[in-house]
């Protein structure tokens, strides 16, 4: 019996994206078509899935009433959420990767994007 099963190699690492026309809405972004990750650029060749999560993490999973929670978890509020898309590279890598639009800080309110993990079949 043979059965089909994913690894994961997790990285958590700061990447920088590359768009050919940047999107529309930058805290709602699209698929990149490349990363740039560690120095090298990986060409995206193929989006495989795309998904959101707009869990409210830390202190903002506090900050808000339940009637807003709520209508919150299906949309999005401000600074929460992040946009996941599952990516083919042209090397045949697949990777997990996400725009989180959490703000950093004062002075970064636009989010970061994460090379969140490497998909390895068995």
């Amino acid at each position: 019996m043979n059965i089909h099963a994913d690894k994961y190699r997790f990285i958590d690492s700061l990447i920088t994206v590359v768009y050919n026309e940047p999107p529309m809405y930058e805290k709602k972004p699209d698929c990149p078509n490349a990363i740039e990750w560690d120095g090298e650029v990986f060409p995206i060749r193929e989006m495989l899935n795309e998904w959101v999560d707009y869990t409210r993490r830390g202190r903002m999973a506090r900050n808000m009433s339940d009637a807003h929670s709520k209508t919150a978890a299906g949309r999005g509020s401000w600074g929460v959420g992040r946009f996941f898309f599952r990516v083919r590279v042209e090397s045949g890598r697949i990777f997990d990767i996400y725009y989180d639009r959490a703000p950093q800080g004062i002075d970064e309110r636009k989010g970061h994007w994460i090379l969140f993990r490497e998909i390895i079949s068995l």
